[in-house]
């Protein structure tokens, strides 16, 4: 635990991993809410929630690497300031817009979405030497799998005991509080010493968007697509059996498992490979299918759960060491709108092979996903030559040159961690 102890004494670390875990949580369940409060207060139909839904992740999709650029361009607290707004004029209104408003309403929201996750990836990649690094980047992502956890059963809680208007005022608050409290603390984007020149700090984005960024952002769209299939796989699993008011508990169960795998990876003296731990993940997936009922569920997730948060963070910290400190905020912008399309492209593949064949079908489906994005990841990192140093970088140190194209080797996926 000497590493996270490191981590969290570094200057300003503890207040923006807890209140990102604050923010996150409330953004995690921001589909749940609405969901809700389309089925529950409009008395309107799952496939009409579907589609709020799916026009606000439409949104984040399309929103996060236009507002990382803006933040790269424009600063942190210009961007939250315009994010946080955004949020506190939609939210209190969502009680009172007819569906038709609400919907073209939750894409302008998801495209303005306080970016939260983005944000503090960047700070971790500026606050953190090289060898703090993984350790960090292991933290964020427990803080990722808290808020998944916490979030949405807070709201459905909250749901049962209130009107799902007064649950959508209460989530735009800890949005609007998690953004505002960001922007008070106002954490460093950059290295101190990474080049402040603004023409190099913006090389083009054919100088990073290469085989390598795309082989991360591809693993961590793939990694999203199959723990969106793990979560639908669990509940057809469970309703087949009539268990399925147990899929919490199965779901929670994955959930302390992935926070345990990483605690205990970003605790490791080596790293491993994105690729690696995505192959395995999907591996550890497929055999899940042969669980017939909640309490051996319980058990096949576990080796699943060990690998998702160490998954995870190697994305984020492979994206911050790919992407030049100038657009670093377009980077993570990507990496987040890859997760994003993940997430929301998982559940009707998934759900088509369950409809196709049987439950294990769509563990066996989510994780060939895994299998399938790992293998192309690994082939592009193979493939890919060994990216010259930029001007920007020449005169970084060894603990910013990590964020920098320069630091890569000719296999950068295969180094997603920094060195011990």
């Amino acid at each position: 635990m000497i590493r996270f102890r490191q981590v969290l004494a570094v200057p300003g670390m503890t207040p923006l991993l807890s209140i990102s875990l604050l923010a996150r949580a409330a953004i995690t369940a921001d589909a749940t809410a609405l969901t809700m409060y389309v089925v529950l207060a409009l008395d309107m139909s799952y496939a009409a929630a579907g589609a709020v839904v799916a026009a606000l992740t439409a949104g984040v999709a399309l929103g996060g690497p236009l507002l990382g650029r803006m933040i790269d361009r424009r600063g942190l607290r210009t961007v939250l300031a315009a994010t946080v707004m955004s949020q506190l004029v939609f939210w209190p209104t969502v009680p009172v817009l007819p569906y038709v408003i609400l919907l073209g309403a939750s894409f302008a929201a998801g495209l303005l979405m306080v970016p939260i996750q983005q944000v503090t990836r960047q700070a971790i990649a500026a606050m953190t030497t090289a060898g703090q690094r993984r350790a960090a980047f292991a933290l964020e992502s427990v803080v990722g799998e808290l808020s998944y956890m916490v979030g949405p059963a807070v709201v459905i809680l909250c749901a049962a005991k209130m009107s799902p208007g007064v649950v959508a005022w209460g989530l735009g608050a800890a949005i609007v509080a998690g953004g505002a409290g960001i922007a008070l603390l106002d954490p460093p984007l950059r290295a101190e010493d990474e080049a402040d020149d603004e023409a190099a700090d913006r090389p083009r984005r054919r100088e990073w968007l290469g085989a390598p960024m795309v082989a991360v952002l591809t693993m961590g769209f793939g990694v999203a697509m199959l723990l969106s299939g793990i979560d639908l796989a669990i509940v057809a699993t469970l309703r087949e059996t009539g268990q399925v008011s147990w899929a919490a508990v199965v779901v929670a169960v994955l959930g302390v498992a992935s926070v345990v795998g990483g605690l205990v990876y970003g605790a490791l003296s080596r790293p491993m490979s994105t690729w690696l731990l995505l192959g395995l993940l999907g591996l550890a997936t497929v055999p899940v299918g042969l669980a017939h009922d909640w309490p051996w569920l319980c058990v096949a997730v576990i080796a699943a759960g060990l690998l998702t948060a160490p998954t995870l963070s190697t994305v984020a910290d492979a994206v911050s060491r790919l992407a030049p400190a100038g657009v670093r905020g377009e980077a993570t912008g990507l990496q987040s709108s890859a997760s994003s399309a993940g997430f929301a492209l998982g559940s009707p593949i998934v759900g088509a092979a369950i409809d196709a064949s049987t439950p294990a079908g769509g563990f066996a489906a989510a994780g060939l996903v895994g299998l399938l994005t790992a293998l192309t990841g690994y082939l592009l990192s193979r493939r890919s030559p060994a990216v010259a140093p930029s001007p920007s970088s020449s005169s970084s140190s060894s603990s910013s040159s990590s964020s920098s194209p320069s630091s890569q080797a000719p296999e950068p996926c295969d180094a997603t961690a920094p060195t011990p």
